[in-house]
């Protein structure tokens, strides 16, 4: 087995703060977010900047270098709507560590992604969609079915393809909780890899609760087979129970250190 993934969200050009350190090419607001992210058990980083359709090859390319060379070739997921932004990106990434992550593709108009990754030798996030939320479970299969077929052809290696379900909010949608878990568990029961942006789940909910609801459906999607997540790793409560659930996993060697977070 191995140890769940996660992949920090916390450099966005949602954020305020990271948008215009964007702009103005500022390496120290994102540095500082980086190593918040690391110390804290990040695996990933994910590197959103945006539509960026002024800028974005020299923008992705500069975000790609400034973190990869201040923290020893740390693994990036590469997030953006510009597809060219990517694959510039691409070009300069350092692969010590791995491949590069394209966030991400779906099974409609952002197929694109997924041809990106594969001529590119990339890994890709893969949403099991194609216009909006999926339906239902055979929805979603389909779809997964039909990304990594369209992979596969491609040339890619199913390991290299992670398979998201969307999870949903639970404000207004909680009867669709457990159907998205069953997904998880159906796409681990073929074999493959599993991501998502787990705190979608929690949109809309005050914020002291949102970590006992992610905390809570990330141990029971752990528990389902889900090998890795997009999350605020400096959420001590969620951090603390992934940890817990790997060790009951078997997924790491349990030492008390490991919970002293």
């Amino acid at each position: 087995m191995s140890k769940f993934i996660i992949i920090g969200e916390r450099i966005h050009c949602i954020s305020p703060v990271i948008r215009e350190a964007f702009d103005k090419r500022d390496p120290e607001p994102i540095l500082k977010r980086a190593k918040e992210q690391l110390d804290a058990g990040s695996d990933y980083l994910d590197l959103n900047i945006g539509p960026a359709e002024r800028d974005g090859e020299e923008l992705m390319q500069w975000g790609v270098k400034l973190l990869q060379e201040n923290f020893d070739n740390v693994p990036l997921a590469l997030d953006t709507a510009n597809m060219k932004a990517i694959e510039a990106g691409i070009k300069v990434y350092n692969r010590e560590k791995g491949k590069p992550l394209v966030n991400s593709a779906d099974a409609g108009d952002r197929i694109g992604y997924l041809d990106l990754a594969a001529a590119n030798d990339a890994a890709c996030i893969c949403l099991c969609s194609k216009q909006g939320i999926p339906a239902d479970n055979d929805e979603r299969i389909a779809y997964c079915s039909e990304l990594l077929e369209r992979g596969m052809e491609h040339g890619m290696d199913p390991e290299d393809m992670w398979f998201d379900p969307l999870f949903l909010v639970v404000k207004g949608m909680q009867e669709k909780q457990l159907e998205v878990l069953e997904a998880v568990q159906m796409i681990t029961d073929m074999g493959l890899k599993t991501t998502g942006g787990l705190s979608n789940n929690s949109n809309g909910v005050p914020s002291h609760l949102r970590t006992i609801l992610d905390s809570t459906l990330c141990a029971m999607a752990m528990q389902c087979g889900f090998s890795s997540a997009i999350v605020n790793p400096l959420d001590k409560r969620l951090m603390e129970t992934i940890v817990a659930a790997d060790i009951f996993k078997n997924n790491v060697l349990y030492a008390d250190s490991l919970l002293e977070l």
